[in-house]
């Protein structure tokens, strides 16, 4: 088996994501849960994140059969993709460096929680969300094979839409006005323009 320079790429930015993850899961584990809404809808939106951004593009990697989905990209495209993994990866470390303690896989309020507005927060709400979105798009970039490439996105698309409204019910029952004021200044993925404040 060959692992081509760009799956290279892609591997040691796969890697790097697991291990953020990794760091911070740990800090947060003996924080005590208040407010939990991972019921199995949560946990199925999970598994298929599991299966698009980590079992499929493994699969791919390691060994030959999806290589009857494998395609073909101009020169420049993985270049982009690496430029876009980046990104994400410094994106995602400074999204659960700002949240400390109040960041969780599911949706749960955790004992202490506050409010996050300071850094990558201060102007877009769901910053963590915005970097698995740069990082899908450089997967699908980096490996040249639709099932493997395009997985995390169709994955993350899914779980985004359905999650987020969710997420900022939650919020708003928990920090009450403060977290509505906090929607009105910031977007969700990215800065709020003046002309959108204004409206």
């Amino acid at each position: 088996m060959k692992i081509h320079l760009w799956d290279m790429v892609f591997l040691i930015g796969f890697i790097a994501y697991l291990v953020i993850r990794g760091i911070f899961e740990r800090r947060i584990k003996s924080n005590e849960k208040v407010v939990s809404r991972s019921h199995g809808r949560d946990r199925c939106l999970i598994l298929i994140m599991v299966v698009g951004g980590i079992l499929l593009p493994v699969i791919y990697l390691f060994t030959p059969w999806m290589g009857f989905a494998d395609y073909r990209l101009p020169a420049f495209v993985p270049w982009f993709g690496t430029a876009l993994m980046v990104s994400a990866l410094w994106l995602f470390w400074h999204s659960h460096a700002d949240l400390g303690q109040n960041w969780s896989v599911t949706l749960e309020i955790r004992k202490g929680h506050q409010l996050v507005t300071h850094g990558v927060y201060r102007s877009i709400r769901h910053p963590m969300y915005a970097s698995i979105w740069l990082f899908s798009l450089a997967q699908g970039l980096l490996l040249q094979n639709w099932l493997a490439g395009w997985s995390a996105f169709v994955a993350f698309a899914i779980m985004y839409f359905v999650r987020t409204p969710q997420e900022e019910q939650m919020m708003c029952e928990f920090f009450g006005q403060e977290y509505r004021d906090y929607i009105k200044r910031t977007g969700r993925l990215f800065p709020r323009t003046r002309a959108s404040r204004d409206a």
